[in-house]
């Protein structure tokens, strides 16, 4: 899928995502999907209250009660699907509402990964999938390191710096889009490589991204006339 972000925030390396999420002016039935490292309950109670939902993953040491046990309806690939309060010293305190927690079978790497989710209408194969996909976010990245060569800087000063992250990300939303109108099924990387190999050659953009294997037509030869003749 040819995810972009909608907004772009520029910081200093100390400053954590988090931080950062808590300034977003986020509407009402938007879905959060993150990590556990984002992990913070009175954000997530914020987040509840304004009718904001989260899909995230749990840490190992959390503490809860199980208040209903089988909540929802699930298939072959859910292995348990209940409803659930915090029992922690301060995580009751910083999100007293009920939660939902949802385990799935992950078959690529063969064990069980608990979600935690405020919303109980979804079903949970669904709520299993939208934190799948939070793997397009680390894809994204990949991306923008690797295929667009933004792990080194050219320049050290913070305005060199934020030139040549902007540049990167305008250059992978243009090879995004060109990806998104071709036929071929390309990996973006592969896409960003036959880019490269066909700046000058001459010919419409449009009918190489369908047919990039096909010769260009062929420049009509005018005869030149002699001087003398």
């Amino acid at each position: 899928s040819d995810y972009m972000p909608t907004f772009v925030k520029i910081t200093n390396a100390k400053v954590h995502d988090s931080i950062i999420s808590k300034t977003l002016n986020l509407k009402p039935g938007s879905i959060i999907a993150a990590d556990r490292g984002y992990l913070d309950f009175e954000q997530f109670n914020t987040w509840n209250k304004n009718k904001i939902f989260f899909v995230t993953r749990i840490k190992d040491n959390m503490c809860y009660d199980i208040t209903l046990p089988g909540c929802g309806t699930y298939n072959s690939n859910v292995c348990s699907d209940d409803e659930i309060i915090l029992t922690g010293t301060a995580t009751k305190m910083k999100y007293p509402g009920k939660l939902r927690l949802v385990t799935v079978w992950n078959k690529e790497q063969q064990k069980e990964i608990k979600i935690l989710t405020n919303n109980f209408k979804l079903a949970a194969s669904t709520i299993g999938a939208i934190y799948k996909e939070r793997w397009q976010i680390e894809l994204f990245f990949k991306a923008l390191k690797q295929t667009l060569n933004i792990k080194t800087f050219i320049g050290t000063s913070v305005n060199a710096l934020r030139i040549q992250i902007w540049t990167a990300m305008i250059s992978l939303l243009i090879i995004r889009w060109l990806h998104h109108l071709s036929k071929m099924k390309w990996s973006f990387s592969v896409m960003s490589a036959m880019l490269r190999l066909n700046l000058f050659t001459y010919r419409s953009l449009l009918d190489w991204l369908d047919k990039p294997y096909e010769t260009p037509p062929a420049v009509p030869q005018f005869e030149q006339l002699g001087l003398f003749n």
